[in-house]
C-alpha cells in the first residue's frame, strides 16, 4: 500500500511534464493514465501515448521535494483528472496514501479527497534500451539544432518519413541534421567535440518539439541512446523515449546546389523584421507569397493584398 508525502508544487510540476506524453483521446484507454511507482529511492511518474514515453524521477535525496516515503507500491490514475485535483489542493505539503487496493486518499491542509485508481500491472512496459556508451550533447545545443531544422519537416502523413528530422553522425564526430517537406529544406552541420559511434536515424519532428519542451535549459547535458526502432534522451531525472521513423530518408545532398548564380548576405534581424511585416499582408493573398527584388545592391520585399 503506497504512502508518501511530498512538496505539492514540485510534484505538480513533475506531473505536468510527464503529462506531455499522455493523450486523453488515445485509442488505448490505459494510456490516458499516469503510472506512479514508489520505491525506496523515490517516486517515478510514467506517461506514454505509444509514440512518446516519459519517465520522471523524483529522488528522495532531493531536498526541495521534501519527499518522505512510508510504504512502497505502484498505481495508475487518470492523468488529467488527477492533475486537476492536485493543483486545486490548498497546502504546500501533499500526503498520498493508498487505503484500499487501488484506492487513495490525498490530504493537503484541511482538504481530503478520495480517488479510485487502477492496477499498475495493466500498464504496458516501456521497451528497455541497453545502456551502451551514449552520445552526450549539451541540452541547449540539441534544442538549437531542433529549433533550426524541425520547422521544415512535413506535417502531411502522405510521406511519413518527411515528418521527421534526419540525424546522421559520420566519421564519429561529423553531425548532420536535415528536414524537408519537399518545398523547403533546412540543414545544419557541426563537428562534435568528442567521438561517438556513427548512426543514421529519422526522429519524428513532433517528438523533438516535445523534447524541447520537457528538457529545460537548466538541464545542462543529455545522454542519447539508440535501439533498433527507438531512441532515448536521458538526464539525471528524466528519461524521454520516442519511436524512430522507418524507411530511407531521401538523399537531400543532391537537392543543394554547389554553384550559385547569385549570393546575398543579409543582416538576419533586418531580414526577419521585413518578412514579419510582409507576412501580415501576404497571409491575405491567394498563395501567401512575398516577392524579393534585388537591384543596385538593394533587396526589396513586395507583397500585394487584394484588399
Amino acid at each position: 500500500m503506497i504512502h508518501f508525502s511530498i512538496n505539492k508544487n514540485l510534484f505538480l510540476q513533475a506531473l505536468n511534464t510527464t503529462k506531455r506524453a499522455i493523450s486523453s483521446k488515445n485509442a488505448i484507454p490505459i494510456l490516458s493514465t499516469v503510472k506512479i511507482d514508489v520505491t525506496n529511492e523515490g517516486v517515478t511518474l510514467i506517461g506514454s501515448n505509444g509514440q512518446i514515453s516519459i519517465e520522471n524521477f523524483i529522488s528522495q535525496k532531493n531536498e526541495d521535494a521534501g519527499l518522505l516515503i512510508t510504504s512502497l507500491g505502484s498505481i495508475l490514475l487518470e492523468a488529467s483528472f488527477f492533475i486537476n485535483v492536485v493543483s486545486s489542493l490548498p497546502d504546500v505539503i501533499l500526503d498520498f496514501k493508498e487505503i484500499e487496493q487501488n484506492q487513495i486518499v490525498l490530504t493537503s491542509g484541511k482538504s481530503e479527497i478520495t480517488l479510485k485508481g487502477k492496477d499498475s500491472e495493466q500498464y504496458p512496459r516501456i521497451q528497455e534500451i541497453s545502456a551502451s556508451t551514449p552520445l552526450v550533447l549539451e541540452t541547449k545545443l540539441l534544442k538549437k539544432i531542433i529549433n533550426e531544422t524541425a520547422f521544415a519537416a512535413s506535417t502531411q502523413e502522405s510521406r511519413p518519413i518527411l515528418t521527421g528530422v534526419h540525424f546522421v553522425l559520420s566519421q564519429h564526430k561529423e553531425l548532420k541534421t536535415v528536414a524537408t517537406d519537399s518545398h523547403r529544406l533546412s540543414q545544419k552541420k557541426l563537428t562534435l567535440e568528442k567521438n561517438s559511434d556513427d548512426f543514421d536515424v529519422v526522429i519524428p519532428s513532433r517528438s523533438l518539439r516535445e523534447f524541447s519542451a520537457v528538457f529545460t535549459d537548466d538541464i545542462e547535458t543529455v545522454e542519447i541512446f539508440f535501439a533498433n526502432n527507438q531512441i532515448l534522451f536521458r538526464s539525471e531525472n528524466i528519461s524521454f523515449y520516442t519511436r524512430l521513423l522507418e524507411g530511407n530518408y531521401p538523399d537531400t545532398d543532391r537537392l543543394i546546389p554547389t554553384d550559385f548564380n547569385t549570393t546575398i548576405t543579409f543582416d538576419v534581424v533586418n531580414l526577419r523584421q521585413s518578412m514579419e511585416r510582409a507576412r501580415l499582408l501576404s497571409s491575405a493573398t491567394q498563395n501567401g507569397t512575398v516577392k524579393l527584388e534585388i537591384k543596385n545592391g538593394i533587396v526589396s520585399a513586395h507583397v500585394h493584398s487584394p484588399e
